[in-house]
């Protein structure tokens, strides 16, 4: 049975792009009557995830119960950000029933889960479970590693070699922490790249989970809250590639905030970032951007070359800027490469 006296959290996980922001709108719409808040860590110095989900509140999870945590991973600030941060959220003038808590896309579960062990919070909370999402067409392409087919053939051919790649890890590290895994996007990979993400996820997984494809981000809310998982006193069961050796390092990876100015076509701008993302091995771009002529803000997404936009919502007076978030490997992140793509 659930204990009552502990507010349940959802940790929603998952790489780059896989659609952790459009799930937890879902939620946010189809709470069921449940008061939820959310804690969202970004990565990189410009929250975007954030002010998507605060321009959907409503009564049931209000723009004070969302709160964002950029430029750091919550896991590695414990002590100055984490617990803070869910003490405000506990003590709001009406608790909210569940937390939600989007992590960043090159998050490892584990230390997160660990920190609710910390004694200020792990009598008043716990973790009802842990959703992975997964982009089924980038999976079933193999594109939560750097080159998945080069790095087979590597380990084959030399066992010196390192055998896993930094994306590879966070992969397996965010699967073998969750309870259910959703294989998102699933209008675009289709039946054949579905069951190719499938036999990927169970091939990693360390024990069988249930998998399920999704759509927009559309699952009813029943299957994903009150799982009453307990996962922070599970931890045993959820192993880590870090269990050995203490904390993770995010040095893997860098981020670039690109100021765009007004850009005159919007179009020509989606080719130079899908461009840009294939030469300069870019794993994510997104931001906003201010379109001439246009009264409505253009919100950017991009998984590698594949970049989608669409305009959100007008632009209030004081904050119309193009700005926009590059994340890639930190050995591939090159400034004056990225802006000249841009053509900043």
């Amino acid at each position: 049975m659930p204990d009552l006296s502990k507010i349940p959290v959802t940790v929603i996980t998952g790489f780059l792009g896989s659609g952790k922001t459009t799930l937890i709108r879902h939620l946010m719409a189809n709470s069921q009557g449940k008061r939820l808040a959310v804690l969202v860590n970004e990565f990189g110095t410009a929250g975007v995830d954030g002010d998507i989900l605060k321009s959907c509140s409503d009564e049931n999870c209000p723009a004070e119960n969302i709160v964002e945590l950029a430029n750091g991973c919550i896991c590695c600030t414990v002590a100055d950000d984490f617990i803070p941060t869910i003490e405000a959220l506990m003590a709001l003038p009406a608790a909210p029933d569940h937390i939600l808590i989007e992590t960043s896309g090159l998050a490892l579960p584990k230390p997160l889960l660990k920190a609710f062990d910390w004694p200020a919070i792990r009598s008043r909370i716990t973790v009802d479970g842990v959703i992975a999402l997964a982009d089924a067409e980038a999976v079933a392409k193999g594109q939560f590693a750097a080159d998945l087919d080069a790095v087979q053939a590597q380990r084959a051919a030399d066992e010196s070699l390192d055998h896993e790649t930094p994306l590879s890890e966070v992969f397996e590290d965010q699967l073998a922490c969750a309870d259910i895994v959703l294989l998102t996007k699933a209008d675009l990979a289709g039946a054949e790249g579905l069951a190719k993400a499938r036999a990927a996820i169970e091939a990693e997984a360390p024990r069988a989970l249930p998998v399920l494809p999704v759509t927009d981000g559309v699952i009813d809310p029943r299957v994903l809250l009150g799982l009453n998982a307990g996962a922070e006193n599970d931890l045993a069961a959820r192993p880590s590639h870090h269990d050995d050796h203490g904390d993770h390092e995010h040095d893997d990876f860098d981020s670039l905030v690109i100021e765009l100015g007004e850009v005159a076509d919007a179009q020509a701008l989606q080719q130079a970032i899908a461009s840009m993302a294939r030469t300069q091995h870019i794993l994510r771009v997104k931001g906003y951007v201010a379109v001439a002529g246009k009264p409505m803000r253009l919100l950017v997404q991009a998984v590698g070359e594949r970049v989608r936009a669409q305009y959100d919502r007008p632009w209030g007076t004081a904050e119309r800027r193009s700005q926009l978030v590059v994340i890639a490997e930190h050995d591939h992140i090159d400034a004056a490469a990225i802006r000249t793509a841009l053509g900043v």
